[in-house]
């Protein structure tokens, strides 16, 4: 019982905090607005400044919106990978999804020489054009099944990870050599964007995203049964009657689903995948996926909403990569975890 009761005093403390970072996450920015003002934006109460009210709607909100998805698409996406290959270091990336989605966006924003121009994109709107987003989503796709479609020729998930990180490899080549060929200015976008951003992700788009993290995370928590039985073996999986291929096959279709659309909105975000399911785990002290996925998408989300609070550096002009500060963060709080807990086992 006394268990029980410190791990809803520790969510309870976890969604009071998440609400106090994505109140100040709008709140703070290279503009000042006070919290009385979010507040009254947010509940439509009289008293709102006009100005104050549309940076509020129309930036801060979708933004907060996208750092609370991506938390969770992330963290998710890193806890499945962490338990399908059974081991602690291994993220979406390790798959080759994330440097398929770069490759994608590679493909248009340094093909300034072929089949399109940088002025082209660029009328397009380089941060949230249609035209990357679905060159990522196709890039990840197509990553997702070569590695699928070679996974159904190992039964080991060893080999598979491998294989994922190879392709990925190779993927990242790929994209490297075209770089060394391709004129400065076009370097210039695509590495700008491989820095990350959540603040291109407006309108539809933001529904298309949240659609496609939803549904990830939906598949997720429908395979929490799954997860547990991979956690403690192939064999005791199909001792409960479980196919090893066909679990494996749910968990890439589900991270891919998350990580790729992430990838393609939001461009590559580093280090919350391998970081917050140990946060989860050290935090909740249990190995069960019903309670490390809600686990997940809390802290990431608050971590998420966290590192874009610092990407702003308030009271400054300057808004700074939000893949810098995730592994600024990210790091030293795994560090933390092991030095503190000895904390990552359960593999």
């Amino acid at each position: 019982m006394a268990a029980i009761r410190h791990k809803k005093l520790r969510l309870a403390a976890m969604l009071l905090l998440l609400l106090i970072v994505f109140l100040l996450d709008i709140a703070i920015g290279s503009v000042k607005i006070p919290i009385r003002q979010v507040f009254r934006s947010i509940f439509s109460l009289p008293g709102q400044d006009t100005i104050g009210q549309y940076i509020i709607e129309k930036i801060r909100i979708p933004k907060a919106i996208t750092a609370v998805l991506a938390g969770c698409g992330l963290s998710v996406g890193g806890l499945q990978m962490q338990t399908l290959f059974r081991n602690p270091l291994a993220d979406p990336s390790v798959l080759g999804i994330t440097a398929g989605a770069s490759l994608g966006v590679a493909m248009i924003m340094l093909a300034g020489g072929s089949i399109t121009t940088l002025d082209t994109i660029k009328e397009l709107g380089i941060s949230g054009s249609w035209l990357i987003i679905g060159a990522a989503c196709m890039g990840a796709a197509g990553i997702m099944l070569l590695v699928v479609s070679i996974s159904g020729s190992f039964k080991d998930n060893v080999m598979m990870l491998i294989v994922g990180i190879m392709i990925g490899t190779i993927t990242l080549s790929i994209i490297s050599i075209w770089q060394y060929f391709s004129a400065p200015e076009l370097i210039k976008d695509y590495l700008l964007w491989t820095f990350g951003s959540l603040g291109g992700v407006t309108g539809s788009q933001l529904y298309i995203l949240a659609l496609a993290v939803v549904a990830g995370l939906v598949i997720s928590f429908l395979s929490s049964k799954l997860l547990d039985a991979l956690l403690l073996g192939e064999n005791y999986a199909r001792s409960m009657g479980l196919t090893a291929q066909r679990a494996r096959v749910i968990i890439i279709c589900s991270t891919s689903l998350l990580a790729g659309s992430i990838t393609a909105f939001c461009g590559p975000i580093g280090f919350i995948g391998i970081a917050v399911p140990h946060m989860a785990r050290s935090l909740f002290n249990t190995s069960s996926h019903r309670i490390l996925i809600p686990a997940c998408c809390l802290i990431g989300t608050v971590l998420m909403l966290s590192c874009d609070i610092i990407a702003h550096m308030p009271g400054s002009q300057t808004v700074l990569p939000i893949n810098i500060i995730t592994a600024l963060v990210g790091a030293p709080a795994v560090i933390w975890i092991i030095l503190r807990r000895n904390n990552i086992r359960g593999y």
